[in-house]
């Protein structure tokens, strides 16, 4: 069992409408010395994660009011609350709904009719992971302090400190995304060829009847009219294909998880860039979609004929991730003082171009947004630790630092900025082959 080394007590909301599930699951917790809160409705789970402020919220699905996707959308878009992490509870079968869960921010799903010995394990991890993230801004802190003599050295090794638990932890989660997703998949795909079939055949068979005896009994015509036998004809196929591409979806975004993930830190190997940026986009795709406020960040990626570089894939995605996530952050902030008219009428955009050198054996790769851009002074900074522009709990001011690191010193490549306050941001980042 994992032990979750916290000090102060653990408050854990409990949200369903069920009696019996709150029953039985805070008797679960309390169990375990930790302190369980509940609530039957979205609206009371939202007013009292705000002033009580639990270490994890067990979220119920199908509930009256609200459900929980909703409730977990506002909880997510909360400051206050935005951070806490969310398991969703479901007897919910279908994997889209899971991943629609997982794109509006829970991490993690507990099927019911659940285990008690699973939820406790799975809050465990969870309890875990969130604790490693909420004081791992402190720990470089407090390394910081004790070491001020030998500051250039420390900040070097508070980086590796930092990318490593960052990629193992991030390597972790993922495997255990990946079991829950994969298994589930598997069995749909491998039987959704036979429904198919099945279905198909049926469908042949009752035209084939309707063809040979077109006086049917009264009983059936009454059955097929009340069926809708020709809408149900119609729409079978479509739900069908509909279920197709949610299995291409869902297959995308594992293998995306994978290749983002990938944890060859101890040596480098031959990897083809275009699969980095494409599994850091289709990991962000949840947050360049349109929502209320915007509408959907634009993506346009003009590729070159790049051969697979020698380097540290999953380091190398970090880098991707921090670049681009920085600059949906600024399109967010600037999206704040406009109408979605004006935001349309001049369309946030991100432009990633790669190309190669072949005299010099290096490869280039150019992100650029038309975002706010950065006046120079904040330009000059940008790769310093702990320097940040972006409001308390939003930022630590160590992704750029790390991005950093891991192109000059890890891969002997470049990184540079350049910035146009009002016309955008463009990092270019060379490296060898």
């Amino acid at each position: 069992m994992i032990a979750v080394p916290l000090l102060k007590p653990i408050h854990i909301l409990l949200v369903d409408d069920n009696p019996n599930n709150l029953k039985l699951l805070s008797e679960a917790i309390q169990r375990c010395g930790w302190k369980a809160l509940m609530a039957t409705d979205g609206e009371s789970a939202i007013e009292q994660t705000e002033y009580a402020r639990p270490d994890l919220i067990l979220l119920d699905v199908m509930m009256a009011g609200i459900d929980g996707f909703e409730t977990c959308r506002r909880l997510k878009t909360n400051p206050i609350t935005q951070n806490i992490p969310v398991i969703f509870m479901t007897a919910l079968s279908d994997s889209t709904d899971k991943v629609a869960g997982l794109e509006i921010g829970a991490v993690d799903y507990i099927t019911k009719p659940f285990q008690k010995e699973e939820v406790i394990a799975r809050l465990k991890l969870h309890l875990k992971i969130s604790h490693l993230t909420r004081t791992l801004e402190e720990r470089v802190q407090e390394r910081t302090a004790e070491l001020t003599q030998s500051l250039q050295q420390l900040q070097q090794t508070q980086l590796q400190l930092i990318q490593s638990e960052k990629m193992s932890t991030l390597g972790q989660m993922v495997t255990g995304i990946g079991h829950e997703i994969n298994n589930p998949l598997g069995f749909v795909s491998g039987n959704l060829f036979y429904i198919e079939e099945h279905v198909n055949n049926l469908l042949r068979l009752v035209s084939l009847q309707q063809q040979k005896l077109p006086q049917l009994d009264r009983e059936i015509e009454k059955l097929l009219e009340e069926i809708d036998f020709e809408y149900l004809a119609e729409d079978l196929p479509k739900l069908l294909a509909s279920m197709h591409q949610g299995i291409t979806r869902l297959k995308d975004i594992s293998l995306s998880l994978r290749t983002f993930a990938r944890t060859d830190i101890s040596s480098q190997v031959e990897f083809q860039i275009h699969e980095g940026i494409d599994s850091t986009l289709m990991l962000l795709k949840h947050r360049l979609k349109g929502n209320g406020d915007r509408p959907k960040i634009q993506v346009v990626t003009q590729y070159g004929d790049l051969p697979a570089i020698t380097c540290y894939p999953g380091q190398l995605n970090q880098v991707f991730m921090n670049i681009i996530a920085n600059a949906i952050d600024a399109f967010d902030d600037l999206n704040q003082n406009h109408s979605v008219q004006e935001i349309a009428a001049c369309p946030n955009i991100i432009t990633i171009t790669t190309s190669a050198e072949s005299q010099q054996k290096t490869v280039t790769i150019c992100i650029q947004d038309n975002g706010p851009g950065m006046l120079a002074e904040v330009q000059d900074r940008i790769f310093e630790q702990s320097f940040t522009t972006k409001a308390v709990g939003k930022g630590t001011g160590l992704g750029l630092t790390i991005s950093y690191q891991i192109i000059v010193d890890k891969h002997n490549g470049q990184v540079n900025c350049l910035s146009i306050p009002g016309e955008g941001t463009k990092f270019i980042i060379t490296l060898p082959m």
